[in-house]
């Protein structure tokens, strides 16, 4: 996909309006803020995409966490997520620095364009059906436009919005429907799909997801994309 094209989702997303509860919610938090973030900014609109524009492994979440992204206005940015993860894309060569404080802080990734099936964040960090409905359509252009050769889907709302997606661009979705676990593995003609657990601190401080098994799926995600 061209820098010119997404950069043009990018800004369209940013701009969104389609969930104006949403809105009101991101916003409403960037008003009270946390109290360790009481000097900052907060950004609390919809969230863009972030990372290479050449990348042939696009990496979906869930939402933007609300004193996170929500915060700092760029995905898995500011919070103990983004650190498990940037941490991992580190160690697997597909990211300049492990770590992620802010969108002055010189991250760039490599091979790597990370998403969200939301790009709002939601109350509870659980969107509604409607909510992940209305924004779709992102995710759908995203894949379209960068042709990835591997998508990593962090956690069962991630899955679920990446077959959708697969489904709507005309890929076949076998049946049953393949389930997500940690691990799985379905490829779609040119698209693999990949399931990690989420990175959220429920699953990172648990053991439920350790560096460990994230660097083994990385590892796998980096080789199917180099594969020719």
């Amino acid at each position: 996909m061209s820098d010119q094209s997404l950069a043009q989702i990018e800004r369209t997303v940013i701009r969104c309006q389609r969930c104006p509860e949403l809105r009101e919610y991101c916003a409403e938090i960037g008003r009270e803020r946390r109290k360790a973030y009481a000097d900052w900014d907060y950004w609390a609109r919809p969230v863009s995409g972030f990372g290479d524009h050449a990348a042939r492994i696009l990496i979906v979440g869930l939402a933007p966490a609300a004193h996170g992204a929500n915060r700092t206005g760029r995905m898995f940015t500011g919070d103990r997520s983004g650190d498990f993860l940037y941490g991992a894309l580190h160690r697997a060569g597909l990211a300049n620095q492990p770590d992620s404080s802010d969108v002055h802080d010189g991250l760039k990734m490599q091979d790597v364009y990370i998403t969200a099936a939301l790009r709002c964040a939601p109350p509870h960090n659980k969107p509604t059906s409607l909510q992940l409905s209305r924004c779709a359509d992102y995710l759908h252009r995203e894949v379209s436009g960068l042709k990835p050769k591997v998508i990593l889907a962090l956690g069962g709302l991630g899955w679920n919005a990446v077959l959708k997606t697969l489904r709507e661009l005309n890929h076949v979705i076998p049946s049953p429907r393949p389930k997500f676990g940690h691990g799985a593995e379905i490829a779609f003609g040119s698209i693999t799909l990949l399931g990690c657990y989420h990175v959220s601190q429920q699953n990172t401080f648990t053991g439920r997801l350790t560096e460990s098994m994230i660097d083994i799926v990385l590892k796998r995600a980096k080789a199917m994309a180099s594969a020719s």
